[in-house]
């Protein structure tokens, strides 16, 4: 079993403890970091999660996205994910909204953006934790939200609407 610990903040996002990953419940309140990346043309970079994950597995989200650790940031978390996950280095992502999902499992989501014009078969995804990621026009993605809402994480429409252009 993984021995990371994951920060459990209460309703106001403030640090109330600590737990092993695994261990959290449905009444706990976590957080998490996401990476919302595009191109210059617009294009959304997105990441299908492994099929071997617990939670949502071969789902369709942001190209980056992880749970923040015990000792680390939203800040921080963002950073080391986008170099773990599809081998960005030195990044400096702009800090986007921030929101707090609730259902089977509770957390607050702090988003980021990044612009890049990197064709996705040159990025290393990280092998365990990433199927696949592609490139797709905001009108594909729409599209494909609409038609096969269940190959998506449930937050991604958020945050599409989020980092609208209007």
């Amino acid at each position: 079993m993984d021995m990371t610990r994951i920060i459990i903040v209460d309703n106001s996002d403030t640090i109330i403890g600590h737990k092993e990953r695994g261990t959290v419940t449905a009444s706990d309140t976590y957080r998490v970091a996401a990476l919302w990346i595009t191109n210059a043309r617009g294009d959304i970079l997105l990441a299908q999660r492994k099929f071997t994950k617990k939670h949502d597995p071969g789902k369709w989200g942001p190209a980056v996205a992880g749970t923040v650790d015990e000792g680390e940031t939203y800040d921080s978390n963002i950073v080391k994910e986008a170099e773990e996950e599809i081998g960005l280095l030195n990044i400096t992502p702009d800090k986007g909204p921030k929101y707090y999902v609730t259902g089977e499992y509770n957390y607050f989501c702090q988003c980021y953006t990044l612009t890049i014009d990197t064709p996705a078969d040159m990025l290393s995804i990280k092998e365990d934790e990433v199927e696949q990621i592609k490139w797709l026009t905001r009108d594909q993605l729409e599209k494909a939200l609409a038609n096969h809402p269940d190959e998506y994480l449930k937050g991604l429409s958020r945050l599409l609407e989020a980092f609208s252009p209007n």
